[in-house]
């Protein structure tokens, strides 16, 4: 073992100091002008299937899409039920779509969406989904907002609804230089020089979290439990990212998933807004609001919540915080209530340009984007015999030098009578060097997390990943990837075998050295 450690360790120095600095201006990048798009669906449930069922569920979605060409994009989205009484509902997809003008600021939109997902599996059976829109949208220079006849389909479940939805667009632009550039030092000799990377930088945060929910008031446990009192203090593990919009202001973006109080079942997804009140060199102090959904293994309630709270970063480095913070946990239209106390692992960079940053020097990040189907063998369940599980699974590497990485995963059961099935886990990953004509790496990975629902045995929710994969480059930025291991709960019965193969896209972003 101690040879072992010495050998990564000595990968690491080796890294670290093989970096040769270069002039920015040899830095060739490309501009993507991405968008994040916000819809509401009003989905009508099958009450000839059950008559208790409220009449309708509120889909909220929230989409990553990228541009293809001019008028084809693709993506990807997650949607949570806020309203009627499916909180819980969750879903993870793909989609492609096109934008084509009509005429001045109109354009023709619709997409295609296909993902997996569900919260009561009763309804949702497997739980693949498709979700067909078409509509108009206005385009207007900071947002774009429009209307679509949308179709959603649990294809193998009871939930298919036609109806109107809305949507709200906001552009993004992002940009980065290819892969291949990744890990490299950079330094900025001329400030008046005019180049790719004179652009306005962006501050942005991502943590890692590790929250307590509390139980307070009238919360109470799902059907199963016969809506008993839900007193018990919920684990939480949970990922956020943060993306400043002025020197204290930012917006932000997390999502939970439980791992010990109650079966592994509960998940939220929040959007919100946040400012530093007091900033100095080693502190902050932060309040913010989100809303969002939330559910799994409470009582039948819309999703819908309110999530205000106050915080503290203690600064270890100009990169790295220990995150402190504390809050309220509301139902809109439910009983659900919990305080909340937490930390985490907060990681501030300043990417994507020179113009506001008092750097000198840059380094890029690498990032590899990954969207996979996973396969799952032999699963064990609690409520049936065992099934074989396919899952939508995307996950985000970044690199640390050019061997080591970090991962962050999430995946939703579409097919194996396990809709509402996800996990979400992070760990950490090494890969060869490349060999075959630099095209082919091998890849050891260990990660861990929180997973369950659908009567999938992890029993509170832990589970461990370990996995051996190849990834082989295509083109340009662009990996076909494939692993294989095994997942495995140490609380529950669960020991699978997992088998993944996806598509990864690579990245380098420009961050300023600290």
């Amino acid at each position: 073992m101690k040879k072992y450690l010495f050998f990564l360790l000595v990968l690491f120095c080796v890294e670290l100091n093989s970096q040769q600095k270069n002039d920015i201006s040899n830095l060739s990048g490309h501009t993507l002008k991405n968008a994040v798009r916000f819809n509401f669906i009003p989905v009508g449930m099958p009450r000839n299937f059950d008559p208790d069922l409220k009449p309708t569920m509120g889909l909220l979605g929230v989409h990553y899409q990228i541009p293809i060409n001019n008028w084809l994009y693709g993506g990807v989205g997650m949607h949570a039920a806020i309203t009627g009484d499916q909180g819980g509902l969750f879903t993870l997809g793909a989609e492609l779509g096109i934008s084509k003008k009509i005429i001045r600021k109109w354009f023709l939109d619709a997409n295609f969406h296909f993902g997996g997902g569900g919260g009561y599996r009763y309804l949702v059976n497997d739980g693949a989904f498709l979700n067909a829109n078409i509509g108009i949208k206005y385009q207007h220079k900071k947002y774009a907002f429009g209307v679509q006849f949308s179709h959603l389909n649990f294809y193998t479940g009871e939930i298919k609804s036609d109806a109107v939805s809305l949507f709200l667009e906001i552009p993004s632009v992002f940009r980065f230089a290819d892969y291949k550039n990744a890990q490299k030092e950079f330094t900025l000799n001329n400030q008046d020089e005019d180049n790719f990377w004179k652009k306005p930088s962006t501050k942005n945060a991502q943590q890692v979290r590790f929250d307590f929910f509390k139980p307070i008031g009238n919360s109470k446990k799902d059907n199963v439990n016969n809506q008993a009192p839900l007193t018990e203090t919920l684990y939480v593990l949970g990922f956020e990212y943060q993306k400043y919009i002025s020197e204290k202001s930012f917006l932000f973006i997390h999502t939970d998933a439980i791992y010990k109080g109650l079966r592994a079942g509960f998940m939220d997804l929040f959007f919100g807004a946040g400012s530093n009140i007091h900033q100095s060199k080693s502190v902050n102090l932060f309040t913010k609001l989100a809303v969002g959904a939330a559910g799994g293994r409470v009582a039948p309630e819309g999703g819908f919540m309110i999530y205000p709270s106050i915080g503290i970063d203690l600064k270890l480095t100009n990169s790295f915080a220990i995150s402190l913070h504390s809050g309220y946990y509301r139902a809109i239209a439910g009983d659900l209530e919990a305080y909340t106390g937490g930390f985490g692992l907060k990681y501030f960079s300043n990417t994507g340009g020179t113009e506001t940053t008092l750097n000198k020097e840059y380094k890029t990040q690498g990032i590899h984007i990954q969207l996979q189907n996973q396969t799952y063998l032999d699963v064990q369940k609690t409520d049936s015999d065992n099934v074989d599980l396919q899952l939508i699974g995307l996950r985000f590497n970044y690199d640390l030098n050019n061997t080591f990485y970090l991962i962050g995963e999430t995946g939703f059961a579409y097919k194996g009578e396990s809709g509402g099935y996800a996990h979400g886990i992070v760990g950490l990953g090494i890969s060869s060097p490349a060999f075959l004509d630099e095209k082919l790496k091998a890849h050891l990975e260990f990660a861990g997390g929180a997973a369950g629902g659908a009567g999938v045995d992890t029993e509170e929710g832990i589970v461990i990943r370990p996995t051996l994969g190849l990834s082989y480059q295509l083109a340009n930025n662009f990996s076909l990837y494939a692993s294989g291991g095994k997942m495995i709960s140490p609380s529950g019965n669960l020991n699978t075998t997992n088998i993944n193969v996806g598509l990864s896209f690579g990245l380098a972003t420009l961050r300023g050295k600290n």
